[in-house]
């Protein structure tokens, strides 16, 4: 727009959010550009990420006298050791002028987190010569106050900041004569994966999907799962690194952890003879555990640096009151011990599951996750709600997940995060419609109950040459807790074995559908967008036909995936897109609205808040025998927060009134008590505190200030209005406000 050359951009988007690979291809010049198509003679190439050195030809596209912008930690004296042989011998031969810049430390030191867009944005300009330095820099601030400006002052400062030392660090490196590097680029996936992996995924991952045949798609359309594992993305500048002698071995770090890149395990110590060298351990606390030794351990190449377990830690040391027991270190030094660590990790049997008490957060953590190493955003509020779903009941659930966020990083190619455990059971995972997910995910109870059906009606015709002695039990077998679903499915695989000695077509059928005569757990999620607005209806629908069947509602409060527009579950005063003014009326209370059914298993939750009652309101809402929704607070990067403190913004939630914890269980009628359980106390800071917090109400305060201070206001009423109906709905006088489930 400043200069007179004409302009083309195609960019092209991987699916994932946290370390998402973005390939921009620009061209500029003094003549019309006529022809639309990506660039295959680049003059000047940028690298945003070393780490993607090791994983894709970066040069494969430069032209002779080319320059390369490197954003690294090392500098102009001591990068070229660090690059891979194929990159130096591209330098070389193509007589490319190499640029470096330490990004993330002037992103750091100037109060930019680890956001870098403006620093290699400004260093393209200074080197480019598609404008005049001096001018591009005096644009590139004008863009800043114009696209920060309403935001506040304090963040077009630390922008316009990132600018000016960006130009002092901002270096040209030296080339030698020689390709002197000791490494290639490693393998894009482990010669250990499965072939598929090898010869389909691998060449996506690699970004070479466009050259895979369709004759190399799966015909049916289904993808392996457990692909992600695979995938080693590598984007953490900084991993966590856990201090034994300082844990209390509670568990929360692997339960926030976004990723399932932290791992907790007790085991028998007889397994540690092959351990690396700097595999950890303590001894496991707990009656239970006695003489048992106890590891966490990261996933380094899986791990995001979001640093919510080093937030969520409680921790400290007695020495050092600011050391936890989960503190973030430098990666690159740590990746080859700790993907030897958790290498070995894996090989740690799991702990058995029917001796574990799941509704407690430590115990729960034992579990393996089947949901792991997704593209989600670093710090991500939906994940840790899904990744617990799947350690829970992800060996026999069937999910039917609505478009949105959890579809982009549930289900979108290349890689699949839904895995499996050593029995080979996990998730399966469907995506249909914004609109109609919960119909869908209804489609799979009425088939599931039909086929359990069908088993049972075979069984019962098949009892006399089965045996009653096995008969019996299999159709009078109640499957509320884990033993007795680990029960069933033992009775089960001997029943395979009697059917393949009867010569009938009927023991063929049962054969088929036996599988049935074990407990499904059908779960439908997605997000506020489809919950609350354009699958509302369905929603409505579908439970209020009083099947088996659970709801996992991830409320980030706007329409997160399309760029955060507003939703009827955005709060009253906050700005969100077609809400520029901040919303004007209230949130839905859909938690109140399913209620009023009076036959369904409804939770509020968060996190953050009170980790316990989201733990049991899961296992809750799963065994009841009848339809369940949980509303899950998801902070989100749209709300304009540090997404390392997002469970703190839970906590603030709660405490100002906002998001009231509540469980509604009708079995607790049939005990003469009251279905509502108010789980958080009564209010205790204003819902200003909580609000401000917040870009998405603040920015109000900046440029409709009066109007912002209306809004906060009738927010407050609001709050306090709604606290006063469920305080009185669920029967608490002032002295009983909020008997929680602490601990």
């Amino acid at each position: 727009e400043e200069t007179d050359n004409y302009a083309q951009g195609y960019f092209v988007y991987d699916s994932k959010k946290a370390g998402a690979r973005t390939v921009s291809h620009l061209r500029f010049g003094p003549r019309p550009i006529r022809q639309t198509c990506l660039i295959a003679s680049a003059n000047f190439i940028a690298c945003h990420q070393d780490i993607f050195l090791e994983k894709y030809d970066m040069l494969r596209y430069a032209t002779p006298g080319a320059t390369f912008l490197l954003n690294t930690p090392h500098g102009p004296g001591e990068v070229w050791d660090h690059l891979p042989r194929p990159v130096q011998k591209d330098i070389m031969e193509k007589k490319i002028r190499l640029w470096v810049i330490d990004a993330y430390t002037v992103a750091k030191d100037t109060g930019m987190g680890v956001r870098i867009n403006t620093i290699m944005q400004t260093c393209f300009f200074a080197i480019s010569g598609v404008l005049p330095k001096d001018e591009a820099i005096q644009r590139i601030k004008d863009a800043i106050r114009k696209t920060y400006g309403a935001k506040g002052e304090e963040i077009v400062k630390k922008n316009f900041e990132a600018v000016d030392q960006t130009l002092a660090n901002l270096h040209q490196a030296d080339v030698p004569s020689a390709v002197t590097s000791s490494f290639d680029r490693p393998p894009i996936v482990s010669p250990e994966a499965p072939e598929f992996v090898q010869r389909v995924t691998a060449r996506i991952i690699a970004g070479n999907g466009d050259e895979v045949p369709v004759s190399d798609m799966p015909a049916d359309g289904t993808w392996p799962s457990g692909t992600t594992q695979w995938e080693k993305r590598n984007v953490a500048q900084e991993i966590p690194v856990w201090e034994p002698d300082i844990c209390i071995q509670c568990g929360r770090c692997s339960l926030v952890c976004p990723h399932a890149a932290i791992r907790m395990k007790i085991y028998d110590p007889s397994l540690l003879a092959s351990a690396p060298e700097t595999f950890k351990l303590a001894d496991a606390r707990g009656p239970k555990f006695q003489g048992m030794k106890l590891t966490i351990q990261v996933a380094p190449e899986d791990c995001t640096g979001c640093g919510t377990c080093v937030f969520s830690c409680p921790a400290t040391s007695k020495v050092d009151p600011g050391l936890k027991a989960i503190n973030l270190s430098y990666q690159p030094p740590l990746r080859e011990q700790e993907r030897e660590n958790f290498a070995y990790f894996l090989t740690i049997p799991d702990f058995d599951r029917d001796a574990l008490n799941v509704s407690t957060v430590r115990e729960s953590q034992l579990l393996r996750p089947l949901f792991e190493f997704s593209g989600a955003c670093a710090g991500c509020g939906e994940t840790p709600y899904v990744k617990l779903m799947s350690q829970l009941f992800g060996d026999r659930a069937v999910i039917a997940n609505a478009t949105g966020c959890s579809s982009i990083y549930g289900g979108n190619l290349p890689t699949t995060p839904y895995t499996f455990n050593e029995a080979g059971r996990g998730p399966a995972w469907n995506n249909s419609l914004f609109e109609d997910a919960a119909e869908f995910g209804f489609g799979f109870r009425l088939t599931a109950d039909k086929h359990s059906e069908h088993a049972r009606e075979l069984l019962a015709s098949l009892s006399g040459e089965v045996g009653e002695q096995l008969a019996r039990p299999i159709l009078e077998a109640s499957q509320s807790t884990e033993t007795e679903i680990n029960a069933q499915r033992k009775r089960v695989e001997e029943l395979r074995t009697a059917l393949r000695k009867i010569d009938r077509p009927e023991a063929r059928l049962l054969e088929s559908v036996s599988d049935y005569l074990v407990r499904r757990s059908v779960w439908v999620i997605g997000g506020d967008g489809w919950a609350y607005d354009i699958g509302y209806g369905g929603l409505d629908h579908v439970l209020a036909q009083g099947r088996n069947i659970n709801l996992l509602v991830l409320d980030t409060e706007v329409y997160s995936n399309t760029g955060g527009q507003c939703s009827k579950a955005t709060p009253l005063g906050a700005v969100a897109k077609f809400a520029a003014s901040g919303k004007p009326l209230p949130k839905k209370d859909l938690a109140m609205l399913c209620m009023t059914y009076g036959n369904i298993y409804v939770a509020r939750v968060a996190l953050g808040a009170d980790m316990n009652q989201t733990v049991k309101a899961f296992v809750e809402a799963e065994s009841y025998d009848g339809p369940s929704i949980i509303i899950a607070y998801c902070h989100c990067i749209n709300h304009g927060i540090n997404m390392t403190k997002g469970l703190g913004e839970q906590v603030n939630a709660v405490n100002s009134g906002y998001w009231p914890l509540v469980r509604f269980d009708p079995r607790r009628t049939d005990k003469g008590l009251n279905p509502l359980q108010l789980d958080s106390k009564a209010p205790s800071i204003p819902f200003e505190e909580y609000a401000y917090g917040e870009i998405r109400f603040k920015t109000l305060t900046l440029s409709m200030p009066d109007h912002a201070r209306d809004l906060l206001r009738l927010g407050q009423e609001e709050v306090t209005r709604r606290w006063r109906i469920y305080e009185q709905l669920a029967g608490l006088s002032c002295a009983e406000q909020g008997q929680g489930t602490e601990g």
